[in-house]
């Protein structure tokens, strides 16, 4: 794709990022998720995405309370990871819960989770399918903690699965020298790992195929501009960052 045929923004877009990749070198699809449980400090440790794409930093919450802020100010957001950061959040308050009333304490906190962020479909699945543990008259108080962790950590290895298999059929769509239009963002970050329509440009990008990808900012958040470019940098993806308004420009030129 030659530059001039196109009208995209991307100025100084290297120097706000500054290059800066994730700690291991290497992103997603190894030891490094999105959210993920960490047994050793009973906490739950996410990428800060509001730092994106400046600093790449974790945020780490050890109640309840933390986890409703961090949805409610979309330091973790995608649908998915929606699901898991309030499947994890029921653990907190579980966890934190006067044994005697936890279930009661339990349904109080879904009722938070839920309204943290009540347009986010996914975010209500996960919380209602930590209830049914919690519903459940034949696990006993004192395990209805430990029985919510597990179905977390069920619930985030499903994602991966699921996402992975997802992106490894979406990449047999993408033929090679396609330019894909791509808005918000639908990758990793969007998930525990591999991400869902990014994920599947990432798979085709590894299996060798030539992508060139135009990226929406997406206003108000810039969700395409901070986190879908981040990510395509970390994963060597060519990109463009485009005005919203200039996709129409390009769907209509015929060569997307």
């Amino acid at each position: 794709m030659h530059s001039q045929e196109f009208i995209y923004v991307r100025c100084f877009y290297d120097k706000l990022i500054g290059k800066e990749r994730s700690p291991t070198g290497a992103f997603f699809g190894g030891e490094l998720r999105t959210i993920e449980w960490l047994p050793e400090k009973n906490q739950v440790s996410m990428i800060d995405q509001r730092r994106l794409p400046r600093r790449f930093v974790y945020l780490h919450c050890h109640t309840l309370d933390e986890m409703v802020e961090a949805i409610r100010s979309m330091a973790i957001r995608g649908a998915p990871a929606l699901a898991v950061a309030g499947a994890y959040g029921m653990v907190l308050a579980a966890r934190k819960a006067t044994l005697g009333n936890v279930r009661n304490q339990s349904k109080q906190a879904a009722d938070l989770l839920i309204a943290s962020r009540p347009t986010a479909i996914n975010l209500a699945w996960g919380v209602n399918r930590m209830l049914k543990i919690v519903n459940d008259e034949s696990i006993s108080d004192g395990d209805i903690a430990a029985s919510l962790l597990t179905e977390a950590h069920a619930m985030a290895e499903e994602d991966i699965l699921v996402n992975r298999k997802l992106a490894e059929n979406g990449a047999s769509l993408i033929n090679d020298g396609d330019t894909i239009i791509h808005h918000c963002n639908t990758g990793s970050l969007a998930v525990v790992d591999w991400g869902t329509a990014l994920g599947a440009i990432r798979y085709a990008h590894e299996q060798g195929k030539h992508i060139h990808l135009l990226v929406d900012e997406t206003r108000p958040r810039l969700q395409g501009s901070r986190l879908t470019a981040w990510e395509c940098e970390q994963y060597g993806i060519p990109y463009e960052i485009i005005t919203d308004n200039a996709a129409g420009y390009f769907l209509r030129s015929g060569k997307i």
